[in-house]
């Protein structure tokens, strides 16, 4: 009883991911229920290390549950994060993809499961579809644009354009609209935001207080970043 519940919850989770990729969603029944047999659960820690810049990726990784930060370390240590992804993303695509190495380090910002498909498996069911490499195609787009976001973030000489261009950000990728505002609907810490901004994490507080100050955002009793009217009348034009 336990395991068929167990393998319920596995095929749940990989049906998941399939309708979230949009890669995958011209695949045929048939061909769907053979990428399933081709995936790997792992379960991973809070903090714990995913991929490691310049590791040579052999997996395309799916995110089942939790949430996973992309980032980048300079040569003294600092982080600088480039994304969050969340449940029904993948990375590692790029690397899977020419052979290459990762361009970025992935770590667990949550207890995380996650999907894997190696890169042989991936290649010989995958690539050789037409409408999939139309999908991926479409979808190596997108997540320039995403990288286009973030350098629009660093175009801004002064903190405070640089913080309130990553909480916009944010709000667009995991904002839940109310009547109140937006709420980006995951915690974010004033490191995390100081992380995305390339700022310290006490110039990144300063900036949230100012905001707070001037009723454009609040933080609610969860922890979450509720970006008022204000902010977005205020923000609109960045």
């Amino acid at each position: 009883m336990k395991k068929d519940l167990q393998d319920l919850a596995q095929r749940t989770r990989t049906d998941y991911a399939i309708e979230k990729i949009p890669f995958l969603a011209c695949l045929n029944d048939r061909e769907i229920a053979e990428f399933k047999g081709l995936i790997v659960e792992k379960q991973v820690m809070k903090n714990q290390l995913i991929l490691h810049e310049e590791d040579t990726s052999n997996y395309l990784y799916f995110i089942f549950s939790g949430k996973v930060k992309i980032i980048q370390l300079s040569a003294d240590g600092k982080e600088k994060m480039l994304a969050i992804h969340k449940r029904g993303d993948f990375f590692g695509e790029m690397a899977i993809l020419d052979g290459g190495t990762a361009p970025a380090t992935v770590i667990a910002l949550e207890n995380t499961r996650i999907g894997l498909i190696s890169r042989e498996a991936f290649h010989l069911h995958l690539l050789n579809n037409n409408k999939v490499l139309r999908g991926i195609i479409a979808m190596l787009c997108g997540r320039l644009r995403d990288a286009w976001s973030m350098m629009k973030v660093m175009s801004f000489a002064d903190a405070e354009h640089r913080v309130r261009a990553v909480l916009k950000y944010m709000a667009e990728q995991f904002g839940v609209p109310g009547p109140e505002g937006t709420r980006i609907d995951m915690k974010l810490t004033h490191s995390d935001i100081g992380n995305f901004a390339s700022l310290t994490r006490e110039t990144a507080t300063r900036m949230i207080n100012r905001l707070e100050k001037a009723e454009e955002i609040e933080m609610t009793d969860r922890k979450f970043i509720l970006l008022k009217p204000a902010f977005h009348k205020n923000t609109d034009l960045l």
